[in-house]
Parts: C-alpha cells; structure tokens; sequence
C-alpha cells in the first residue's frame, strides 16, 4: 500500500473512523468463530422485526377472520408464504443462536461483568416474554 492510501486511511474523516473500528481493531488472539455470534443474532432479530410488520400489514386479529387472514397471506400476497415461514422458523433460529450465545457468555465467564451480564439477561427475558405473548402492545 502506497503512502497515499495509508494517509487516507489513517486520516481523521469518516474513513479514519471507519479504519479504526474495522481494520485496525485490536482483538485477542484466541477469538474464535463463537465470537460472531452476537452479530448474528442482531442481524436475526431485525430479519424477525421486518418480516414481523410485513405480517402485521396484512394480518387480521378478529377471532373469525384471523384463519382466513393468514390463508390470505400464504395464498394471495406475492412472496407471502415466503415471509410466513421465515417469520416463524427465523424465530427458531434466532433462540438457538440466542442460546448459544449464553453458553459462550456462561463458559467465557462473561458473568463477570455485571452490566453485561444484567443487561443481557435483561434483553433475554424481554425477548421470551415477546416470543410467548407475540407482540408488545395490543
């Protein structure tokens, strides 16, 4: 690499920025691919909040409508069924990466700090109680 681009690189812009955070992160050697998982999830969990509204778009909570309203979305809206299915088998994966990552958390010791840790299991009961009541606000 020249000088210019190492210049450029390491200026004080957005790309400097960038530079820092991506490239020249200081990270242990021992990182392993059960390091990634955290990303994972949050890539998952916005798959699950945008399939999630595109569901809601079209879905009818009445008791006598809520059948046919899905049959709707399965059948008539183009990519429905594709939406449908990755909804709910997302939400699948999504817990066991979850779980995952509380086993890497629990066999690391990331116990130890406690913001983390609290904050995790916070996010962790907010999400179960999401996943069993199916949606926050009526």
């Amino acid at each position: 690499m020249g000088e210019m681009e190492k210049s450029i690189r390491k200026g004080k812009g957005v790309i400097g920025a960038m530079d820092s955070v991506i490239i020249d992160l200081p990270s242990p050697k021992n990182i392993s691919y059960m390091w990634g998982y955290g990303s994972l999830i949050g890539v998952l969990l916005v798959v699950q909040i945008v399939s999630g509204v595109l569901l809601a778009m079209h879905y009818i909570s009445h008791i006598e409508e809520a059948f046919k309203a899905v049959g709707h979305i399965t059948r008539d809206i183009r990519e429905g069924h594709i939406v449908r299915y990755l909804h709910s088998n997302g939400a699948t994966v999504l817990f066991m990466g979850l779980y995952i990552h509380i086993g890497r958390g629990l066999y690391y010791g990331g116990y130890r700090q406690k913001i983390v840790w609290v904050s995790g299991v916070g996010l962790y009961i907010i999400m179960m109680a999401t996943a069993f009541i199916g949606y926050v606000l009526p």
